[in-house]
């Protein structure tokens, strides 16, 4: 009789094994994120403008400005741009973009823009305060408050994929670039 329990016990164990052996890990997903990369020929990122570098990039920065943008970099060929929201009370956001223009052509007279945008989403995390009292003759006592600490903690950051998003900083960078040129 206790040879059936102990053989019960045993195939259950050897179940449960396999059912985790079988479950793919978390690391595996984030482990092959590299092998959607399609390196595709595809537009979503740059555009060409007829202008050239500094025109190009001046373009950036301005509509970057116009949508409220804090520029941290506008060198030659180089543009960065931060934003903050809070969608909601304890949750907040920062979109940063980073763009890059460089000359093509024979005389470098037009330019590619190289734009890219992340996202990252903070979160509120309060964390209790204790505060300690020492008493020679007793030792320290820690004593919770009821005050809290709270920190912005990063809990997600992506680079923005969607096409749209960048048709329309584009578009706005194409009327910026003509709004600069007509002025000349």
């Amino acid at each position: 009789m206790p040879r059936l329990p102990l053989l019960a016990a045993s195939a259950l164990l050897s179940l449960l094994l396999t059912g985790c052996g079988s479950l793919p890990a978390s690391s595996d997903k984030v482990g092959k994120v590299y092998q959607r990369e399609s390196f595709a020929a595809e537009e979503t990122f740059s555009r060409l403008f007829d202008a050239n570098v500094e025109a190009t990039c001046e373009a950036a920065r301005r509509a970057l400005l116009s949508q409220g943008y804090v520029i941290s970099k506008a060198d030659a060929g180089v543009v960065r741009g931060a934003k903050h929201f809070q969608p909601e009370g304890e949750v907040h956001v920062e979109i940063a973009f980073n763009v890059v223009c460089v000359g093509d052509g024979p005389k470098q007279q037009i330019a590619t823009a190289y734009v890219s945008a992340q996202q990252d989403r903070y979160a509120l995390k309060k964390s209790p305060q204790a505060a300690s009292l020492g008493v020679s003759a007793l030792g320290s006592i820690s004593v919770p408050l009821s005050a809290t600490q709270d920190s912005l903690v990063k809990v997600a950051s992506e680079t923005i994929p969607a096409g749209e998003f960048y048709d329309r900083f584009f578009t706005l960078m194409q009327r910026m670039l003509r709004e600069n040129t007509a002025d000349r």
